[in-house]
Formats: C-alpha cells, structure tokens, sequence
C-alpha cells in the first residue's frame, strides 16, 4: 500500500489519506517525505506531522471540475 501512496503523490501532486483511526490529511509532493520504517513526514505551514503508513486504510485524489 504505501508504494502505491508513494507513487499516486509523485504521479498526482497531492492525495488525500485517512488513517484507521478516521484521521484525515492531504500529502503533497512538495512537503511530503516518506522515511525509513515506513512513517511519512508532512512538513505543514506551522506545523510537521509524522504518519505511520501501515495505518492508512485508503487514498484518494479529488479532481476540480
């Protein structure tokens, strides 16, 4: 799971995740880093949040229309 998440933020620019806790955020190539252990760093405006990728349960991109 998390190579696809890996490749849909290269390939899309941004996606959206939620965690199996219900907890949602945005990835966006340009502050997301994926490191060892499979925990992915956002580095937000104020803010720096490090996420455990075996607890997404899914992702998803929404499209502007």
């Amino acid at each position: 799971m998390l190579d696809r998440i890996k490749e849909a933020v290269e390939e899309y620019g941004e996606i959206m995740i939620r965690t199996d806790n219900g907890t949602e955020a945005e990835l966006h190539k340009h502050n997301t880093e994926f490191l060892e252990d499979d925990v992915i760093k956002v580095d937000a405006d104020d803010e720096v949040h490090w996420v455990d990728g075996n607890k997404i349960e899914h992702f998803w991109i929404h499209y502007d229309f």
